[in-house]
Order: structure tokens, then C-alpha cells, then sequence
């Protein structure tokens, strides 16, 4: 698993590199069954997935707390299979999942249209180059 320390300063990392350095999030990580139950309750897909993002800034209470972004939740089992599928250490795969679920909490997405999944491909690789060292590592 991906210590406590290095996750945050990783959070701490992405953070100031897209200009959020007041900003807070939380991050939850969590197996198959409690991210599928997730994914069942919140987007109707009874599956496990990787990473799911519950932005805070979106909707009628989103002023309440302004320098709250949201929760990034991660299933450590589905990242490490797709770690090992993909040849990378779980740590490398756990930041491209955390920028990834950090970029929908600003508002970016992938599913609108093509331009916006380039956008945030882009966006994604430029701050894993920022904070992981493999240079092959692609964004997610």
C-alpha cells in the first residue's frame, strides 16, 4: 500500500501544481466491494472500478465551504491489478488515479467530448511528469 506521507505530499504536490494551495480534499482507499457498492449507489454500474471523484464545489450548497474540493476514492486492489497489467509499481499507478480523480474535482472530464479528454490527458500527463520520476509513465 501507498504510505500515509507519500500520499500527501503527492496530494500536497498536484495540488500546487494546478494553483489549489488552499484547497483541501479527502482520500479514501478502499477494496473492490466497497468502491463497486459505491459505483452501484452513486452512477447505477454494479462493478468495481478504479477511482471515483465526489466534487464538493458543484450544486446548491457548493459556497458552504468554499476551499473544500471533494473526496477521491481509490480501490487498492482494482490499482494494483492494473499496475501489474501494466508493468508499473502500485505507487505509479495510485497518482495517475489520485491526478486523475483530482482533475474532476476542478472540473475536468473526459466523457463530454474529445477535445475535453484531450484536455485532461494533457493536463494529467504535464503534473505526472511533475511528481513521478519514470519518464515512460503515461497518463491515465
Amino acid at each position: 500500500m501507498v504510505p500515509t506521507p507519500d500520499l500527501y505530499k503527492k496530494t500536497e504536490l498536484i495540488l500546487n501544481a494546478l494553483g489549489c494551495n488552499r484547497q483541501e480534499l479527502s482520500i479514501v482507499i478502499m477494496d473492490d466491494t466497497q468502491i463497486q457498492a459505491l459505483n452501484q449507489a452513486f452512477r447505477g454500474i454494479s462493478r468495481p472500478t478504479n477511482v471515483l471523484a465526489f466534487p464538493m464545489q458543484e450544486g446548491e450548497f457548493s459556497g458552504i465551504t468554499p476551499d473544500l474540493l471533494g473526496d477521491v476514492v481509490i480501490s487498492a486492489q482494482t490499482a494494483q491489478k492494473e499496475a501489474d497489467a501494466a508493468g508499473i509499481t502500485l505507487d505509479e499507478r495510485i497518482s495517475q488515479l489520485l491526478i486523475h480523480g483530482i482533475l474532476h474535482l476542478l472540473g475536468y472530464d473526459h466523457e463530454t467530448a474529445p477535445a475535453d479528454a484531450e484536455n485532461m490527458e494533457k493536463k494529467s500527463l504535464e503534473i505526472l511528469r511533475h511528481i513521478e520520476n519514470n519518464p515512460d509513465l503515461e497518463a491515465f
